[in-house]
């Protein structure tokens, strides 16, 4: 007898079709059958270890969440409910260029510091792993839901050239493409880049076209955080599409947004790019977050040329007045490529969180609220986070437009990504509140797309961008990394004054057949694995 019959649920099955009444059948981690419409018809309906009554309920595919930042979380809190509370049962780690693996231990150290805002410093973990393979294992030990890796382009740099703001030699273009390609044979999905992040921003497209011709031959894809989201925006766009074209290789734009003053009503610009692109036979997806801040470092609106060679040059420059100036007037007047050539208004940056207990009460306050408060420059202010908290502060970022959130969501290659940034006291509420937020907000109180559409942009949209061939679908013999929400009542709990408070209207989640949320609670189930690519060269 089976493990467990769904009854008369609501089938939304990620494909974007109609949704239709069914009994689900799972056993051994997968869908065995999917009877429908079997009470109606009066037929045989099918028995189980277990029945779950799903009246008034929608089934859908597990949510997949293309942008996330759980790199660590998900090894230091099995719980994780800041995703599986929201019906997301994998996530796409490894991103914006910088992650943990491939490493030896001096570009351990290195990263450890430089994205310590985004994953904590990781003193409670275990770094037992420096290769990919070596990684993916450590999260095939149980996790609360699923997990992809992409190879970080900035991480394979700092391992090979460093942090230098220089071309890679020919030897050290060659040992990249090796590493990447060693990545990929080991289970990696794709290559990630953080064109605005050191070091990765320090190579040229040639370089990275040579990476992404690797990715092309493993049947991955290039996930870049490209080099501006503000002014230059839509010419960054073009670089990616370019670039990728040129190597054969497959693009999925990382958060993919128009931001800052310079691009308010301008996402049908992109999205016309992108038609073109597409209309020509490029192969192109991106993801967004259904909110307009983001969120990022403090330390990642510094110019380029202040965090060569890493953070502890970063830090001996903040710690020179002459060099500090400098870095004040990049920002302030000119516009860093950090801050994406825009001049930074300090009254938009909202710091969110801090590693230093001491730097607490600075935590939801904007950086030209807190200077005003103490009668200082606002650049004194950022200045002192940045020294004081070696470079770890995160922040909020109030930037975004409402009207490009929607135009790009509504996109036909959209997927949806939380890059959640699961650290500090007053986090994004996108960490736990993306995918209600979807489904509350945006299907069910402003009908910017419909139910079916928008589980398919997080469902069977995604797992096909991953090139997955048993998950994304409510379909027989695929895996049963299922959700059960009400479509009356799914909502983010999660609000920038209260950004941890979990999502209503979700009763149950299940990763490989199994609960994760039950009832609305969390279980101590881990089920989850690492999902390694399964094309091959």
């Amino acid at each position: 007898m089976e493990d467990l019959v769904i009854r008369d649920a609501d089938v939304v099955d990620g494909t974007g079709a109609d949704s239709y009444r069914a009994d689900v059948v799972v056993d051994g981690g997968r869908i065995v059958a999917i009877v429908k419409e079997a009470a109606a018809a009066g037929c045989q309906r099918p028995d189980a270890v277990r029945e779950l009554d799903a009246e008034g309920l929608v089934l859908s595919p597990g949510f997949i969440d293309m942008h996330a930042h759980s790199d660590l979380a998900l090894l230091r809190d099995p719980d994780h409910s800041a995703k599986a509370a929201q019906g997301v049962t994998l996530e796409v780690l490894g991103q914006d260029g910088l992650s943990y693996a491939p490493v030896d231990d001096r570009t351990l150290a290195g990263v450890r510091r430089a994205i310590a805002g985004w994953n904590g410093p990781g003193d409670d973990v275990d770094f037992d792993w420096r290769s990919v393979g070596e990684y993916l294992d450590r999260l095939d030990r149980g996790i609360a839901v699923n997990a992809a890796y992409l190879v970080p382009q900035g991480t394979v740099r700092a391992l090979v050239v460093g942090w230098e703001d220089r071309a890679a030699t020919p030897a050290e273009l060659d040992r990249m493409r090796a590493l990447v390609a060693q990545g990929l044979e080991e289970g990696a999905v794709g290559l990630s880049s953080g064109l605005t992040y050191t070091p990765g921003m320090y190579a040229r497209d040639a370089e990275l076209t040579e990476l992404c011709r690797v990715v092309a031959r493993y049947g991955g894809y290039y996930c870049p955080h490209h080099r501006s989201y503000g002014a230059g925006a839509l010419e960054a766009y073009e670089e990616m599409v370019a670039l990728t074209r040129e190597a054969g290789c497959a693009l999925h734009l990382a958060h993919a947004t128009m931001n800052f003053g310079v691009n308010e009503g301008r996402a049908p610009e992109l999205l016309a790019l992108l038609d073109r692109a597409l209309a020509d036979g490029a192969d192109i997806s991106l993801d967004t977050y259904p909110y307009t801040p983001g969120c990022t470092t403090l330390a990642a609106l510094l110019p380029s040329w202040a965090s060569e060679g890493g953070p502890q040059e970063v830090l001996r420059r903040l710690a020179d007045e002459a060099t500090a100036e400098r870095i004040r007037y990049d920002l302030e007047v000119v516009g860093s490529d950090g801050c994406h050539g825009v001049p930074v208004d300090w009254d938009t940056v909202e710091i969110s969180g801090v590693t230093d207990p001491a730097l607490a009460p600075y935590v939801g306050r904007t950086v030209l609220g807190a200077a005003r408060e103490r009668g200082e420059e606002p650049w004194v202010t950022a200045r002192r986070l940045l020294r004081e908290d070696r470079l770890a502060p995160t922040i909020l970022q109030h930037v975004g437009h409402e009207e490009n959130v929607r135009a790009i969501m509504r996109h036909r290659v959209h997927t949806g990504g939380s890059d959640g940034i699961l650290r500090g006291a007053k986090p994004h509420p996108r960490a736990y509140g993306t995918f209600p937020r979807y489904l509350g907000h945006y299907v069910r109180e402003l009908g910017v797309l419909s139910l079916e559409e928008c589980v398919a942009h997080l469902t069977g949209r995604p797992a096909a961008r991953l090139r997955l061939p048993d998950r994304g679908l409510v379909r027989e013999g695929y895996r049963a990394d299922l959700v059960l929400f009400d479509p009356a009542t799914v909502a983010a709990g999660a609000t920038y004054d209260d950004p941890r408070a979990l999502p209503v209207g979700i009763p149950h989640v299940l990763v490989d057949g199994r609960f994760v949320i039950e009832d609305g609670r969390r279980t101590d189930v881990l089920a989850g694995r690492a999902v390694r690519r399964t094309a091959h060269p």
